[in-house]
C-alpha cells in the first residue's frame, strides 16, 4: 500500500505544466474526449510559450538619454580644446608682420559663415519661444506640416558649428606648416561644399526646407508677386547681414582669382581690394530688395505705410550709392 507506484491518470486535473495556466478537465468525460481536448490545450500551451519568448529575445538594451547627452558634451568640450590648443599654435609659429595679415584674411573668409552660424541658432531659440507660447509661426509663414521645428534647427546649428572653426583650424594649421595650396583648399571646400546643401536636388537634408527657403530668396530678389510674410521677414533679415554679404563677396573673388592664403589682395586698387566697385553694390543689394517689397505691397494694397517704409530704405541706400560713384570715378578717372 505504501511502497506500491501511484499511477496518476492523464486526465487528473492536478497536472500543470510550468509557465502555463492550469489545465482542468471534467472527470466525467471519457477517455476519448480528454485525449482530443489535451491535444489541443497542449498545442494551444505551445503556441503560447513561443510567442511569449519572442519579445523577450527581441529587447533591445539602449544607454539612457541623459547618458548619451554628456558623452555627446564631453565629446564637444574636448573638440573645442583640440581647435583652440592647435589654431594658437599654428598662429604663434607665423612671423610678427605675417601674423595680422593672416589672421585678418581667416577671419574674412570665416566670419561670415560664423555669423550665419550664430543666426540659425537664435532663429532655433526663437521656434523654441513660439512652441512654449503656443504660436502658430507655421500659418504665419505658411509652411507645411514638414517644417523644422527647434531642435531640428539646433542640430543644423550644431554641425554648423563643429564644420566651421574645424575647416578654420585646419586653415591655419596647414599655412602655419607650410602646405599653403593644401590651406587654401579648405575655405574653398567650405564654401562649396555650403552652396551643394543648398542647391541637392535629392531628397535629404530636409529638401522641402531647403526648396522653401531657395524660392523664399527668389521671390525677394524677383517681387513679382503679391509679399507674404516670409517674404520681407527673410528680406529684413538679409538687410541686417549686408556686412556678411560684403564678406562673402570679398571671399569669393579672392577665391575665384587664386588669392586664397596669400596678400596679393592686400594692395586697396587689386581686383580684391578694399576699393572695389563691388563692395558697395553688394552692401546696397538687401536695401532695393526691400525698397521694391514696398513697392509692390503698395501696388497690392494702396496703403501709404508702404511708401513710406520704402522711404526709409530708400534713405538707406543713398549713401552707399554716393559711396560707389565715389568709387567708380576714382577707378575710372584714378589721376583726378
Amino acid at each position: 500500500m505504501f511502497g506500491g507506484a501511484v499511477s496518476i491518470p492523464n486526465n487528473s486535473p492536478h497536472l500543470r505544466k510550468s509557465g502555463s495556466r492550469p489545465v482542468v478537465f471534467d472527470i466525467g468525460t471519457g477517455d476519448l474526449g480528454n485525449s482530443s481536448e489535451e491535444d489541443f490545450s497542449h498545442s494551444l500551451e505551445s503556441d503560447e510559450m513561443k510567442g511569449g519568448a519572442i519579445p523577450l529575445n527581441s529587447v533591445a538594451i539602449t544607454p539612457s538619454p541623459l547618458l548619451l547627452w554628456r558623452f555627446k558634451v564631453l565629446l564637444f568640450i574636448i573638440w573645442g580644446f583640440c581647435c583652440c590648443k592647435i589654431g594658437w599654435d599654428s598662429v604663434m609659429r607665423m612671423s610678427v608682420d605675417l601674423r595680422d595679415l593672416f589672421l585678418y584674411e581667416a577671419f574674412l573668409y570665416y566670419n561670415p559663415f560664423l555669423l550665419v552660424t550664430m543666426m540659425v541658432w537664435l532663429w532655433g531659440i526663437n521656434l523654441w519661444v513660439f512652441a512654449q507660447a503656443n504660436v502658430g509661426y507655421a500659418k504665419m509663414f505658411d509652411l507645411d506640416q514638414s517644417h523644422l521645428t527647434h531642435r531640428e534647427i539646433w542640430k543644423c546649428a550644431t554641425w554648423m558649428t563643429i564644420i566651421v572653426p574645424t575647416s578654420m583650424t585646419a586653415y591655419l594649421y596647414l599655412y602655419s606648416h607650410g602646405e599653403v595650396s593644401l590651406a587654401a583648399s579648405q575655405p574653398v571646400l567650405l564654401y562649396a561644399a555650403a552652396a551643394m546643401t543648398l542647391i541637392f536636388p535629392f531628397d535629404i537634408f530636409y529638401l522641402s526646407s531647403r526648396f522653401f527657403l531657395l524660392r523664399t530668396v527668389w521671390r525677394i530678389v524677383f517681387p513679382l508677386q503679391a509679399i507674404s510674410f516670409a517674404d520681407f521677414f527673410l528680406a529684413d533679415i538679409f538687410t541686417s547681414m549686408s556686412k556678411v554679404f560684403s564678406d562673402l563677396e570679398r571671399s569669393v573673388c579672392r577665391m575665384v582669382h587664386r588669392q586664397v592664403a596669400t596678400i596679393a589682395w592686400f594692395e586697396a586698387d587689386s581686383v580684391c581690394g578694399s576699393h572695389a566697385v563691388a563692395i558697395p553694390i553688394v552692401l546696397v543689394l538687401p536695401y532695393i530688395f526691400r525698397f521694391f517689397q514696398c513697392l509692390r505691397q503698395y501696388r497690392d494694397t494702396r496703403e501709404k505705410t508702404a511708401l513710406l517704409n520704402g522711404k526709409v530704405f530708400c534713405e538707406i541706400y543713398l549713401p552707399y550709392i554716393f559711396v560707389f560713384f565715389m568709387m567708380f570715378s576714382s577707378y575710372m578717372f584714378p589721376n583726378s
